[in-house]
């Protein structure tokens, strides 16, 4: 069952990548012509944004095929960890060029104003452009639903292990409002004859575009960093491992995401102390078994028999702490 859901979700990934990526061809080719024929540095900004997004998504599909790589004698954990890579080089692009190329435009145009011409142009492509996205943005909206179940949209983007959930629908909202500023732009340098308004939308698409970037760097590098798994999946593999008679307790567990469906567990076990050598390996292919059927995600395990009292001396020397925080994860093994 949470191998269909994984397989599921993936598919659901490529989805709403596929359908960005043809929502900001049509957006960027429209914006380019429109730009070039009206001057307007708004619709030019809103253009690169176009054309960046589409790097961005052709990036995210390159890293879910590298992700998905079986593990070999170079990397025996796997490959996981490209995607959260390319994430991040998405989120920095963001910043790089599309924020950094939105206010150089609209700071050179705010210095040099030009007029637009036939600003009618800008209304019609922008119009066709809300279209483009707003079914981009839906396709990514309802993809996000269904993979944060009952989880609040905040609290589901914090503890989303996919990068390419989130970052799809930010980048998406991120152009409806680019959109609307750029709307805004055309429309008040045109009405009161000061075509600086355009340069001044240009500036403010920069810098929606800056937040979205520094949002989206933010949690593609804690995923890069490592990330541990959801407590319910702590919750569940410590309970998996105490309900075998031979373990007496569970000292201590280490989660750590490798990929959106790859973990690597560690887990400090104090079993009884009748057991023979054989019987206690026995016992730890017993429980890894159980939590590889029950949680295939989990691609790495690694069971530590070990006493509370060695458990809580290794605790202290490595990190210096003799007990966890309530509602924190305890270190070890």
């Amino acid at each position: 069952m949470r191998a269909s859901k994984e397989v599921a979700r993936k598919g659901s990934s490529r989805k709403a990548i596929y359908a960005a990526l043809a929502g900001n061809f049509l957006v960027a080719l429209t914006k380019f012509v429109a730009a070039v024929w009206t001057g307007s540095s708004s619709m030019l900004s809103e253009a690169i944004h176009s054309l960046v997004d589409m790097g961005n998504e052709l990036l995210l599909l390159y890293g879910l095929h590298r992700a998905h790589r079986k593990p070999d004698a170079a990397r025996p954990l796997g490959y996981g960890r490209e995607l959260y890579f390319w994430s991040f080089i998405v989120a920095l692009l963001v910043f790089a060029l599309g924020s950094g190329a939105a206010l150089l435009q609209g700071a050179m145009h705010i210095v040099n104003p030009r007029p637009i011409e036939d600003a009618y142009v800008n209304y019609i492509v922008l119009a066709f452009a809300l279209l483009f996205e707003g079914a981009s943005w839906w396709v990514s909206l309802t993809e996000f639903r269904k993979d944060k179940g009952s989880a609040g949209f905040l609290e589901a983007f914090r503890r989303s292990k996919d990068p390419t959930n989130f970052m799809v629908l930010f980048e998406d909202s991120a152009a409806l409002i680019g959109i609307l500023i750029a709307l805004a732009g055309t429309w008040a340098a045109t009405t009161f004859q000061l075509p600086a308004l355009d340069g001044v939308a240009s500036v403010l698409i920069g810098l929606v575009l800056g937040m979205t970037a520094a949002l989206l760097a933010r949690e593609t590098k804690s995923l890069l960093m490592g990330e541990p798994a959801d407590p319910e999946v702590v919750t569940a593999l410590i309970d998996i491992a105490s309900a075998d008679p031979a373990v007496l307790k569970v000292n201590g567990i280490v989660t750590v995401h490798l990929g959106p469906s790859q973990v690597l567990v560690a887990l400090s076990v104090e079993f009884a102390d009748n057991l023979r050598t054989a019987d206690l390996e026995s016992k730890v292919a017993e429980i890894e078994d159980r939590i590889h059927v029950l949680h295939p995600e989990v691609i790495a395990l690694f069971v530590k028999p070990q006493t509370p009292s060695r458990f809580m001396e290794s605790r202290q020397r490595r990190f210096g702490i003799s007990a966890p925080s309530p509602g924190q994860e305890p270190v070890g093994p």
